[in-house]
């Protein structure tokens, strides 16, 4: 499976199927919630929070994935992330394109 944010893969002709999207909602343990809350006194990365989106990213470009390849989808063009705080200490993200199969000339 090709991923791309571009609307174009070099080379390729292509035939549109229909959008395609993943998302989830993650939140941390509250201990490391609690430590991360102290770490905004002080400045810094929040580390835990970051792991926490790097693996948000990762789950819903899977579920994206999954889904094109249930339409027969070669790529997946124009993708796009959003995310948004759901409550305290929790996150959703949705990652989102549009699937398409190769077309041979």
């Amino acid at each position: 499976m090709i991923l791309v944010n571009t609307d174009y893969i070099t080379g390729k002709q292509l035939e549109t199927i229909t959008l395609v999207k993943g998302s989830t909602i993650q939140t941390k343990h509250f201990g490391k919630d609690l430590m991360q809350s102290f770490k905004t006194l002080v400045g810094g990365e929040l580390k835990s929070y970051t792991e926490m989106m790097d693996e948000a990213r990762a789950l819903a470009t899977k579920r994206m994935v999954a889904e094109a390849e249930a339409l027969g989808a070669d790529a997946v063009i124009n993708i796009r992330y959003a995310s948004s705080a759901v409550m305290q200490g929790a996150a959703e993200v949705i990652v989102y394109g549009t699937a398409v199969k190769f077309v041979e000339n």
